[in-house]
């Protein structure tokens, strides 16, 4: 049993769950004989009284439930205990059959590694360049892609507010296959400080310049003043050109490409937003959850999203 005790309940709760679950199980059971039949007796004609009640004209007749109705009953009380006996419900009680839904999902586990093991193996051997050519590897990949990257990078790859775009030639730390197997057998994090201090002037200032890397439209005379900051505070991670640093995880500013540019809003606000408050992006280590073979496959995946077509 999985719960915040751990392997097992405490004694009192585990006679508790024992108690109320057979309880309601015995309570259900006396309702249903003590009302499986009535002493109302019906006239002459076969009518019987009513309980009194009526709902849209049309009244409740004191008449006990129908045969079938009554053993379909009957069938569930006997059904439940039968369950309760054989399977966990009563408590620290595993059941005659020991089942537990962590065995079978062990099972089930080591039951595709004996089958999926030397295929992931051979396919390991292959380097990732090769690897992201062979088609019936790639469809595997993609499936443990979905299962496992989607849910952030996009089911198309394309990223997202603050999660990057696998599909475009913008690597934050490299895009070669040492980069990305280093991407995803350690995880990244990405740390961009708040330059809250430089005050409003000089946040707009650096706005403006950062603009005039990507050649977007900007306020020049701001930005010939912006320059000179960003040489002091920002050039050494994304270097004097602006065109970022990969050992660092520092974006290339020059390319207009923005990590953190939500839906409707403009590049200069998002700018100012990174300026103002910082970023702090995090991408989790991989091997631990899906195994070193399975990252090979989905580096090769994402090693050949960008020659697709």
């Amino acid at each position: 049993m999985n719960n915040l005790w751990g392997d097992s309940l405490p004694e009192f709760w585990s006679a508790w769950i024992i108690v109320i679950t057979l309880g309601s199980i015995a309570l259900s059971a006396w309702l249903l004989f003590a009302n499986r039949k009535t002493d109302k007796t019906p006239d002459s004609e076969g009518n019987v009284e009513t309980t009194g009640h009526a709902a849209d004209e049309i009244e409740e007749y004191d008449n006990p439930l129908p045969k079938w109705w009554f053993q379909l009953f009957v069938g569930t009380v006997i059904f439940s205990i039968g369950y309760l006996v054989l399977y966990p419900g009563l408590g620290n009680f595993e059941g005659v059959l020991g089942w537990s839904q962590e065995k079978q999902w062990e099972e089930e586990v080591a039951q595709a590694e004996e089958r999926f093991a030397p295929i992931f193996a051979q396919y390991q051997e292959v380097p990732i360049p090769d690897l992201a050519k062979d088609g019936e590897a790639m469809q595997v990949a993609e499936r443990i892609y979905l299962n496992n990257c989607a849910v952030c990078h996009g089911s198309n790859a394309q990223g997202g507010y603050g999660f990057p775009n696998l599909t475009d030639d913008d690597w934050l730390y490299g895009g070669e296959p040492e980069n990305i197997m280093a991407t995803l057998n350690n995880g990244r994090n990405g740390l961009m400080p708040s330059w809250q201090q430089l005050g409003e002037n000089n946040i707009e200032n650096l706005t403006q310049y950062v603009l005039s890397l990507s050649s977007l439209e900007h306020d020049k005379d701001r930005a010939e003043k912006g320059e000179s900051t960003f040489m002091s505070v920002c050039a050494a991670c994304h270097t004097p050109q602006g065109t970022g640093n990969t050992a660092l995880g520092a974006p290339n500013l020059t390319d207009d490409i923005w990590l953190y540019l939500a839906p409707g809003q403009t590049v200069a606000d998002s700018i100012r937003q990174t300026l103002r408050n910082g970023r702090n992006g995090h991408m989790p280590a991989q091997a631990a959850y899906i195994g070193e073979e399975r990252v090979h496959l989905v580096a090769a995946y994402v090693y050949s999203l960008r020659f697709d077509e």
